[in-house]
């Protein structure tokens, strides 16, 4: 899929970990999970923006393998923000997922970012989380 600016989006690509790994550290300041192609192989689906040949953008689509996928790991590089591309890649993967038979749609995004996903659709509900790292809930 072509998108403005120069910009193409692709479904279920398998970019090069290298790849992926320049975007994890632009985005996240840290490395890229070393089992990321196992995970995208396992995936309903997942979304890159391409800036010519470079990966600029990223959402995963995991799932239940019934009713229920959740997005995850969205990313922008940061020279790239604020341009919709992120909610171009939401909107790919809430197609995709619809698509591919999920019949309900999850995201757990941090304060900051909850603006883009009540645009991208999501509503708020009520949830809860338990830290497996730690022996404290």
């Amino acid at each position: 899929m072509k998108g403005g600016a120069g910009l193409e989006y692709r479904i279920d690509p398998y970019p090069s970990y290298g790849d992926l790994n320049t975007l994890w550290l632009a985005a996240w300041g840290s490395p890229a999970p070393h089992s990321l192609a196992t995970i995208l192989s396992r995936s309903l689906a997942h979304v890159c923006a391409y800036e010519e040949d470079r990966i600029i953008g990223f959402v995963n689509v995991a799932w239940d393998g019934g009713g229920h996928a959740f997005i995850l790991d969205t990313c922008v590089h940061p020279h790239h923000r604020r341009q919709g591309i992120a909610s171009q890649l939401i909107q790919d993967a809430t197609t995709l997922s619809r698509q591919r038979g999920a019949h309900w749609l999850h995201v757990d995004f941090e304060p900051h970012l909850e603006t883009l996903y009540r645009k991208c659709g999501f509503r708020h509900t009520a949830a809860g989380l338990i830290s497996l790292r730690s022996h404290t809930s």
